[in-house]
């Protein structure tokens, strides 16, 4: 018999990381944006991630409705216990959203719509660390119901993985910014990429040395034997990645750093899977456990089944179309 519960456990982190790749190159962009003075590169900025970006938030829906829809129980659970951070994701990201449009279309109050985009950025990329970092260290359960405080989200632990979101997101949108832009422009984003790593890296090594000290359950997870033998890859290949990430910056490479901190993130993701798995609500409630009906999740498979090559088919089209570096004079060239 089919394992729905699995299945659709691996829908919603699909989801979820597609988000992470596809929403988190644009927010890094923004939290970068007030190093740029310049207006011409800000508009360049701008334009590289214009016909793409808007598209990003499709997958945070899918996500967030899958797991109210899939697995209804977690859904009541999670969402009290990161209201306040969810709710200032929102709010960043009608604020980059709504900067993003309006900056066009006025001259003398573009730079407080340009303080809006990276403010907006900056709070939206900081919630979601911080809402993961306020699930991974547990949510108090009840039965059947959130019985933690309304700020129990916010903890020296959850605060590390909401900078440690910043910088990842940072070294996403500069290693954007290195495959789509080219001259002074494209210089500076190599040298915020070689800084960035090194900040993601100490952010990675600070977040996996302080998760096993959440419970023994996550230590026991990543050092008992013979978990060590399964759970030793990720390390070593995160090291692997740095060493050819290090590589590619300096061969002065366009597309190579882009996705190999993509996999850096990948890494990260599987070792974030690896540490809660198959808990739903770490420590509390399983995927089986939190499960909606059979039926139900069969029914909505169907409609995913559908309709997810379709987002997929037309968001890789839409990448193709657009493909190759932005060109300072409007558009873009192959």
């Amino acid at each position: 018999m089919i394992d729905l519960p699995v299945i659709w456990a691996f829908i919603i982190a699909f989801a979820v990381f597609v988000y992470v790749v596809m929403d988190g190159f644009d927010l890094g962009l923004g939290m970068l944006f007030p190093l740029f003075q310049n207006k011409a590169d800000r508009d360049i900025i701008m334009n590289s991630v214009a016909p793409v970006w808007d598209g990003n938030e499709t997958w945070l829906v899918l996500g967030g409705g899958g797991l109210m829809a899939a697995f209804p129980l977690a859904y009541a659970v999670v969402m009290p216990a990161v209201y306040t951070p969810m709710i200032a994701m929102l709010i960043g990201l009608v604020f980059r959203g709504v900067a993003f449009e309006f900056r066009w279309r006025t001259l003398r109050e573009r730079n407080r719509w340009d303080a809006a985009f990276a403010g907006g950025s900056l709070l939206a990329t900081l919630a979601q660390g911080i809402a993961l970092g306020a699930i991974l260290q547990g949510v108090h359960v009840d039965g059947r119901h959130y019985a933690g405080g309304w700020w129990d989200w916010l903890t020296p632990f959850s605060l590390l993985t909401g900078v440690a979101l910043v910088a990842g997101y940072c070294l996403l949108g500069a290693t954007w910014l290195v495959m789509k832009t080219e001259g002074d422009l494209r210089e500076r984003a190599y040298h915020l990429s070689s800084w960035l790593l090194f900040a993601m890296l100490a952010a990675i090594g600070a977040v996996s040395l302080a998760t096993p000290f959440l419970s023994i359950q996550y230590a026991s997870r990543w050092f008992a034997w013979p978990n060590i033998i399964l759970t030793s890859p990720i390390p070593i290949a995160v090291a692997a990645v740095t060493v050819l990430l290090l590589r590619s910056l300096k061969a002065r490479q366009d597309y190579r750093p882009f996705f190999l901190s993509l996999a850096l993130f990948a890494l990260s993701y599987a070792g974030l899977g690896i540490s809660m798995w198959p808990y739903i609500v770490p420590r509390s409630i399983t995927i089986w456990q939190a499960a909606a009906p059979r039926d139900s999740q069969l029914f909505m498979l169907f409609g995913v089944a559908v309709l997810v090559p379709i987002i997929l088919a037309y968001t890789a089209w839409a990448y193709y179309v657009f493909r190759g570096k932005v060109d300072p004079h409007g558009g873009y060239h192959t």
